[in-house]
């Protein structure tokens, strides 16, 4: 009795981690792949702000490819999201400055701001767009937050494709590329256990702003 319920435990973790495996491999692989097509938004989501004010280089990057996007006429309009966390300003005010700066008019650059995670960027981003009577978006990050992040903007109601600010994730050095996508990985897994309330409120939320944009 107890080595077939040891083997019964054992086959259960080994699918386990080949799921769990599979998972992080999506991750790595959608972020490999554009995804843009035309859509109603095209949305930044948030990453670290400089002390200065200025965007981090993550923030750089998203929002340089996000004009390119408006630029090359995907979308109309554009939404930054992204909370304050530790930084002067929000992600979102900041992004809006910089895509201005980049030659968007004001009008066409939206907010989405007051959030911690990528579960709060998706509510959040649904709302303004619902207003709006806005349906599809275009989703910007880094290229392996993307997976995770199209997953909670679908749930959320959103019709979402991604455009990484980079398809090259052979460029990351592969412990840490390994890294990031088994950190999504696990995020996923938390977010999906939060849902179904195997998991206290206080551990979620923790660890989905410890995962928040990815870098």
């Amino acid at each position: 009795m107890f080595r077939a319920l040891a083997r019964i435990l054992g086959l259960l973790t080994l699918a386990g981690l080949l799921g769990f495996g599979l998972l992080a491999w999506q991750v790595d692989r959608l972020g490999r792949h554009d995804g843009a097509r035309p859509a109603d938004v095209i949305v930044v989501l948030g990453a670290r702000v400089e002390a200065n004010g200025r965007p981090g280089s993550d923030l750089t990057s998203r929002t340089f490819h996000a004009v390119d996007l408006w630029q090359a006429d995907y979308a109309p309009q554009l939404i930054c999201t992204g909370g304050f966390r530790d930084e002067p300003l929000s992600a979102a005010a900041v992004c809006r400055r910089f895509a201005i700066e980049l030659g968007m008019p004001a009008e066409a650059v939206w907010l989405a701001d007051g959030t911690r995670n990528t579960i709060e960027d998706a509510a959040t981003t649904a709302r303004v767009m619902a207003a709006h009577g806005l349906r599809s978006a275009i989703l910007v990050s880094h290229p392996l937050h993307l997976y995770r992040a199209r997953w909670l903007f679908r749930r959320a109601g959103v019709d979402a494709v991604t455009s990484p600010t980079s398809t090259a994730t052979e460029r990351i050095f592969p412990l840490l590329r390994a890294w990031y996508a088994s950190r999504e990985a696990g995020a996923i897994v938390i977010t999906a256990l939060d849902g179904w309330g195997w998991l206290p409120y206080t551990w979620t939320a923790r660890l989905q702003t410890w995962s928040y944009g990815v870098p």
